[in-house]
């Protein structure tokens, strides 16, 4: 499986892993420029990040600026973040992404997400803004995190009959943990793509083969091998609050059990096998991981080698019984 893909009006190739920027010192604007280092010469040269991250984009920022790598990397972050209201509106939108620009020391942002959706405005002052700012080059491509896929369905429409360019890639929950309560909400709430009430997006996805940024893809800590399925209690111990509401139910440890039979056999581990069924779909994923040590990105990066079948992809999400 190739390491990098081309994602129109991106200017570089894409690493198919993508490493999140949300961690507590990179939250903190702490100096992580020894970690990014050992990321970054790993082949991961893709980063997302936010507005609302805290002070992620500073450190994100600091880093790339430090290293005089601005050109070799491609950044993704987010605004329209809910603050205790409805966001999504070209002035909150122009508020937070020069706020970015800033905080990333950089004049572009090669891929650009509206974090959250308001289901009440209307979808065209966004497109149009988005396009403003595509037009100068100040974004690369861009689209929704958190949307749904009818939404961007929507979006796309109105760019088509009105000559603009149309969100082009989207970034959803989506991993073999499916998300059974909303751990965050905010606005229209947060949007999966997981487990079997979702066939629609993905189907969705499929056809329009469009790229798909999987946060929490590894269940926010469930599928990293620091869990055990015969241990549920246990992962509460593990586990942040968010990743146990949102988590922790039995027909996620029932996928995880499976996913530790397969790793076993297949002489890997559940976080690489968790990824390898991500990156096996049949549309493009870059899943989004975050670590605070190197080695385990290493470790991760193992799953770009692992071809799972049809078979096994449905067996691991409870589709079918045998594989």
């Amino acid at each position: 499986m190739k390491h990098y893909a081309n994602i129109k009006a991106v200017k570089n190739p894409v690493s198919r892993l993508v490493f999140g920027c949300a961690g507590e010192a990179m939250h903190n604007g702490e100096r992580v420029h020894e970690l990014l280092d050992e990321i970054y010469a790993l082949g991961v040269t893709t980063f997302d990040t936010a507005e609302n991250y805290g002070l992620s984009e500073v450190s994100l920022g600091n880093w790339i600026a430090d290293r005089g790598i601005r050109g070799r990397v491609t950044v993704i972050s987010k605004g329209c973040h809910p603050y205790g209201r409805d966001r999504v509106t070209p002035e909150d939108l122009r508020e937070d992404i020069t706020k970015s620009f800033r905080q990333l020391k950089t004049d572009y942002i090669d891929i650009y997400l509206l974090h959250r959706d308001d289901l009440n405005v209307p979808i065209g002052p966004i497109v149009e803004l988005l396009n403003e700012y595509h037009k100068a080059g100040k974004i690369g491509a861009f689209g929704g995190s958190n949307w749904t896929h009818q939404r961007i369905a929507e979006a796309n429409a109105y760019a088509a009959a009105h000559g603009l360019v149309p969100f082009t890639v989207s970034s959803p929950h989506f991993g073999l943990a499916d998300q059974i309560v909303d751990p965050w909400g905010g606005s229209a709430g947060c949007v999966e793509i997981s487990g079997p009430k979702h066939a629609d997006a993905r189907e969705f996805y499929r056809r329009e083969q469009m790229p798909v940024f999987s946060y929490s893809s590894l269940g926010r800590g469930m599928f990293t091998g620091r869990v055990h399925s015969g241990d549920p209690e246990g992962a509460k111990r593990v586990m942040d609050a968010d990743g146990v509401k949102g988590y922790c139910y039995p027909v996620n440890f029932e996928r995880l059990a499976r996913t530790e039979e397969l790793a076993a056999e297949k002489h890997a581990t559940v976080s690489q096998i968790a990824l390898a069924w991500l990156l096996n779909q049949n549309f493009p994923v870059f899943p989004i991981v975050s670590t605070s040590k190197g080695s385990r990105m290493q470790e991760n990066l193992r799953s770009l080698e692992i071809e799972l079948t049809p078979d096994e992809l449905r067996w691991l999400d409870l589709q079918q019984d045998e594989r």
